[in-house]
């Protein structure tokens, strides 16, 4: 049995079940077809096609299965390695609106570089890849799932596969939140050290909620631009005579840079 899955993505992938669709068609592929299809609606007489299932009933598949074709989602990846499968993966690609862009390809180079999965670039040679998948001996795969995401997300970044405003909008955003909140207790006549004080304990706040992976990280750059941000605000307002709302906003636009080059390297 050949298990397809397509991951949780909110963009269809019909692209790869109708090549697949097609190689049964051609008796290429013979086995039965199950597909986990989540978001694609796709419809065919070749293939067993459901949304989603238990996690219980994927992990049932994926035993069962004697070959996995997936998307390039890590975790799809890497649930059909921990079960010792071989896999063909194909990316999804923005160019046909399967993703916001095209970072499946690169984590699909990396696994298939290590020699873990099959990679499938060019869906026209779905029947060359399921040939050598009969004889394909997949690297054995370690479990240390936390570590290869991380690996692969570093990957993707570093070699700047991800957007810089993919990478930055939540500082980005939170920088601009935290300006807006000092515009407004500012028209307060609030004293502006307290004010700097009072948002920037709420992007604090924020950056905590939601980026707990690195709190380490966190904790030290509070600490560092606290410090920093406020010595700049005391330069530009008490020392240059600048305009205090555009001293906030020059400070947070230098706090986005600081973070881009180098917060995100740590």
């Amino acid at each position: 049995m050949i298990l397809v899955t397509l991951g949780t993505q909110d963009k269809s992938f019909e692209r790869l079940l109708k090549a697949i669709d097609k190689e049964i068609e051609k008796g290429n592929i013979k086995d039965k077809v199950l597909v986990q299809a989540g978001y694609t609606k796709y419809k065919s007489k070749n293939m067993e096609i459901f949304k989603s299932v238990s996690n219980d009933r994927l992990e049932e598949l994926m035993e069962e299965a004697s070959l996995i074709i997936t998307h390039g989602g890590v975790g799809s990846i890497l649930t059909a390695l921990k079960h010792h499968k071989k896999v063909i993966a194909t990316p999804r690609l923005s160019k046909y609106n399967e993703h916001t862009n095209d970072h499946q390809k690169q984590i699909i180079e990396e696994f298939g570089r290590l020699g873990y999965i099959i990679p499938l670039k060019d869906l026209t040679k779905l029947d060359k890849m399921l040939i050598k998948s009969k004889t394909f001996k997949p690297k054995e795969f370690k479990s240390n799932n936390d570590k290869f995401k991380e690996l692969i997300t570093d990957y993707i970044e570093e070699s700047n596969h991800t957007s810089w405003f993919n990478r930055d909008k939540f500082i980005i955003l939170t920088a601009l939140l935290n300006w807006l909140v000092f515009y407004l207790l500012n028209l307060t006549n609030m004293n502006i050290y307290l004010n700097f004080t009072i948002t920037y304990v709420l992007s604090c706040f924020l950056m905590a909620l939601f980026k707990t992976k690195r709190l380490s990280n966190i904790i030290t750059s509070i600490i560092c631009f606290y410090l920093i941000e406020g010595l700049s605000l005391l330069l530009l307002v008490d020392n240059l005579n600048i305009n205090v709302i555009l001293s906030k906003f020059i400070i947070n636009t230098l706090v986005v840079i600081i973070y881009h080059f180098l917060v995100k390297k740590n």
